[in-house]
């Protein structure tokens, strides 16, 4: 079943891009398989399917999964991250699309320093103003591109990531969404210094088909590939 799940979620996602606003344009979407609260068994189902990517919410639960695996995968952090776990953070993602403070940034810079590391990273941007949702305000987010860029070399901005709020109707999200990837793509002009804006991250398993229209080029899926959550 979760085989089947995971290609039917590929085919709306081919479909989605055929819808794309030309001005979007007609790049590879790259389907992050939400394992939170999902076994090891459930993930090796997945990523033998076709999955490469991983996400977890959790530090706590990544590592605990991470050993046991028995798979080659890359794995992102989608969820909140507190600044005592940016070590932990550093050393098991590949991606950590949750970064929303300059003081988190700095945690995590200090934390790849350490490893020699340089760590990707996105901004995660709270376009709705959501109290319950982390991420930088629109307004704040230049500042802090240009903070982390210019300061923090053991960081690299690879993009921008939001959720959008859980609607009724999943088609309110289409305006923030919207939104969202003409932030990105006026971003993606800026010169940086290591900064490479390519990837924008929305979308879940109740809006992915509207992010995707929308140009979202990350998605994040797990209740449409696994199932309800394992609690």
């Amino acid at each position: 079943m979760i085989a089947e799940n995971f290609h039917q979620v590929e085919a709306e996602i081919d479909a989605a891009k055929a819808r794309r606003r030309p001005v979007v344009g007609d790049k590879d979407v790259l389907l992050v398989a939400v394992t939170k609260n999902h076994d090891v068994e459930a993930m090796r189902e997945a990523i033998d399917a076709g999955a490469t990517t991983v996400g977890e919410n959790r530090i706590q639960e990544a590592v605990s999964k991470y050993d046991v695996l028995d798979r080659s995968v890359s794995w992102h952090l989608i969820g909140h991250l507190q600044t005592n776990k940016a070590k932990q953070a550093v050393r098991y993602f590949d991606l950590i699309h949750s970064v929303d403070s300059e003081h988190l940034a700095k945690a995590l810079d200090q934390a790849a320093g350490k490893m020699n590391k340089v760590q990707d990273i996105l901004i995660q941007v709270n376009l709705a103003k959501e109290a319950s949702k982390s991420g930088v305000y629109r307004e704040d987010l230049l500042a802090l591109l240009d903070t982390i860029d210019k300061n923090m070399e053991h960081l690299h901005i690879v993009g921008l990531m939001c959720i959008a709020p859980n609607y009724e109707d999943v088609e309110e999200c289409r305006p923030l969404f919207h939104e969202m990837y003409e932030i990105f793509s006026k971003v993606k002009e800026i010169s940086y210094k290591t900064a490479n804006i390519r990837y924008l991250s929305m979308g879940m398993s109740h809006d992915y088909k509207i992010a995707v229209e929308e140009g979202a080029n990350i998605v994040r899926v797990g209740t449409a590939i696994f199932g309800a959550r394992q609690y």
